[in-house]
């Protein structure tokens, strides 16, 4: 392939395309089959109303409607924040085959899978360790179970728990018995929002084991498992739309990745594989661009004159980053590394076009040197992950 041919069209696509952000919806009995019977009243559990199905968590203390984490094969003009049951979801949303068919009609050869009840991270399940635990432990063999029989094509990220470094660890071990090729953190390995030294233990770990570890958008955030945030969100306003879009433009990633470069983190583990989910990527060349300037103008009197690596290329090395429709990322791409930029469907959310992706990636793509769009639709995932048995070439096409 020559490295100035352009891609045009879905048609010139000859290998498997690897989708690397789609989610389940967890069955309703993933938690109350499978935590400990002193625990299940507190387990996620689905309430069954009049206006549609709803999550409950810790017994009552915060409630979440199924809607929009299950609306693939949907019109946009059938999308509602409430009203949605397990009974009327496309069953690919937590059935292995169903998925794998709904795969193939979409055209999509292998998916990473994040969750949807537990999108906003371990702290939904609420703040008592045990039961956020066996929760965490609950969802992590679940997947497992969905990802079993699939030959390779399901590969399963377990979320972690915000209950202490210790236990991070164990889960992120744990996990990697079972099968997952990745983890998802939804606090710094501390249970908080800053990085602290004591996290030092897990970093090292996922460097050892080259795990990918992954920030998802909704994580991260002061208010879940709070009074505050145990209110649904309101989602049938205008200012939704402005909300949503901030976040997809990076506006709740942005504040972890400051954090993250100027840590000392990848400073000392420069091999760790930080993968930034959903919040797309045509926001990260201006920040690169900002903090890069104020490294430059403020590290003598901030005491990072001792930092001998620049946030940029920190990011370049470190840091992967998905998105799913960005053409303004594709403009800036060669502002981040296109070795390191992966597409996805979002399946089978809001922001996924099943079963016609393969239109979205014309749209997307159009234009980018051939070579570059295999690197975000195949290569990289499968480097990032180790996807050894995945095949260069799709066979039949």
């Amino acid at each position: 392939m020559e490295t100035s041919e352009l891609f045009h069209d879905a048609a010139s696509i000859d290998y498997p395309i690897l989708d690397c952000d789609a989610h389940v919806n967890e069955p309703p009995d993933t938690w109350t089959a499978r935590v400990p019977a002193k625990l299940r009243d507190r387990a996620p559990k689905v309430l069954h109303r009049d206006d549609g199905d709803y999550w409950s968590f810790d017994d009552g203390a915060s409630i979440r409607p199924v809607g929009l984490t299950a609306t693939a094969g949907k019109s946009f003009l059938d999308f509602s924040p409430v009203g949605g049951t397990y009974a009327t979801m496309r069953p690919g949303s937590f059935d292995t085959k169903a998925r794998l068919a709904d795969m193939d009609v979409d055209g999509m050869w292998l998916q990473v899978l994040y969750p949807s009840v537990t999108l906003f991270g371990a702290k939904v399940y609420g703040s008592d360790p045990e039961l956020q635990l066996a929760c965490v432990r609950a969802y992590n063999d679940w997947l497992a179970e969905f990802c079993e029989g699939s030959d390779g094509r399901l590969i399963g990220q377990a979320i972690l728990p915000t209950t202490g470094v210790d236990d991070m660890i164990a889960e992120t071990t744990r996990c990697l018995e079972l099968g997952h090729r990745g983890v998802v953190i939804s606090s710094f390995p501390n249970g908080g929002l800053e990085p602290l030294p004591e996290d030092e233990p897990f970093w090292a770990l996922a460097q050892e084991t080259r795990t990918p570890v992954a920030v998802h958008i909704g994580s991260f955030l002061p208010t879940i498992g709070t009074a505050a945030g145990a209110k649904p969100p309101t989602m049938d306003v205008k200012q939704f739309m402005g909300a949503a879009g901030a976040t997809k433009s990076g506006s709740q990633t942005l504040p972890v990745v400051s954090q993250l470069l100027f840590s000392g983190v990848f400073e000392k583990y420069t091999e760790i594989d930080l993968l930034l989910v959903e919040s797309n990527i045509g926001w990260i060349p201006t920040l690169l661009e900002q903090t890069d300037d104020m490294f430059y103008r403020y590290r003598f009197f901030t005491h990072g004159d001792d930092m001998q690596v620049t946030p940029s290329r920190i990011f370049h090395r470190n840091f992967w980053a998905s998105f799913m429709l960005d053409t303004v990322g594709m403009d800036l791409r060669h502002r981040l590394n296109v070795d390191h930029l992966m597409w996805s469907s979002d399946y089978p959310h809001t922001g996924c076009d099943w079963p016609n992706s393969r239109i979205t990636i014309e749209r997307n793509f159009r234009g980018v040197p051939k070579v570059e769009v295999k690197k975000m639709l195949h290569d990289n995932c499968k480097r990032l992950y180790k996807l050894d048995h995945v095949p260069d070439r799709v066979p039949h096409l």
